[in-house]
């Protein structure tokens, strides 16, 4: 196979490396889908409410925490700007992947949809453009069809079981997110804010109406930089 190579010289992937690569990300992360489609049901969230949040929303951080805040009784308003303070990450990770894929215009409104945490990361793994491009395509394709199709699947298995808290259904969703937030974490740094964050989240739950401890355990992140920039 004839590869491509970067202005700089870094040889390109072989196609079929990447597309493995990016189907394992895709399937992996997709089946998780089962897990939200329960516990937005859990929440009392129809399946056709969980289908249509999991095909314009797709992004399952901001997901999670939507549903978690309203199955907490949390207000409506409240759960949504905390599900739309977590999704704002993917803005920056679009001014990254806009330099680095240069897709035509035509085709950015689409793509855009796809900047996630797990496309991001296998886009940036590649050598070059088009492996890049390749990645992205790959991941953000595989994941969308099994994130929405197990969305329904486990929305409509949660509503026919009935009450999910009696089989302990009601915790596959903060497991999930938990077993996918695990494997980041690699640095001191990245350990410190996860473990602030748990600490505010948790602490605050008794004394903050639902949705707000969400908010403020995403201080977490700038008050651990800056104690880091002091000691530096």
């Amino acid at each position: 196979m004839v590869m491509e190579a970067t202005p700089e010289g870094v040889a390109g992937r072989p196609r079929g490396a990447v597309v493995r690569d990016a189907l394992g990300v895709g399937v992996a992360v997709g089946l998780s889908g089962f897990a939200f489609g329960v516990t937005a049901a859990g929440a009392g969230i129809s399946a056709l409410q969980a289908c249509v949040l999991s095909l314009l929303v797709f992004t399952g951080a901001s997901q999670f925490a939507l549903v978690g805040a309203l199955a907490a009784g949390g207000n409506p308003f409240t759960a949504a700007a905390g599900a739309f303070f977590l999704g704002t990450r993917n803005a920056f990770y679009g001014l990254r992947l806009s330099q680095l894929l240069a897709l035509p215009k035509a085709v950015r409104p689409l793509a855009a949809h796809w900047v996630i945490d797990e496309t991001t990361a296998v886009a940036l793994a590649q050598p070059d453009r088009r492996s890049a491009r390749l990645g992205f395509t790959v991941t953000g394709l595989s994941l969308y069809v099994l994130w929405n199709l197990t969305t329904l699947l486990g929305a409509l298995g949660a509503e026919a079981l009935g009450d999910t808290s009696a089989w302990g259904l009601d915790a596959a969703g903060p497991a999930v997110f938990l077993a996918l937030l695990a494997p980041m974490l690699k640095t001191a740094t990245e350990r410190a804010v996860a473990a602030l964050a748990v600490v505010l989240g948790l602490g605050l739950l008794p004394v903050l109406p639902a949705g707000l401890p969400v908010l403020v355990a995403a201080l977490a992140a700038p008050v651990i930089l800056w104690l880091k920039g002091r000691r530096s």
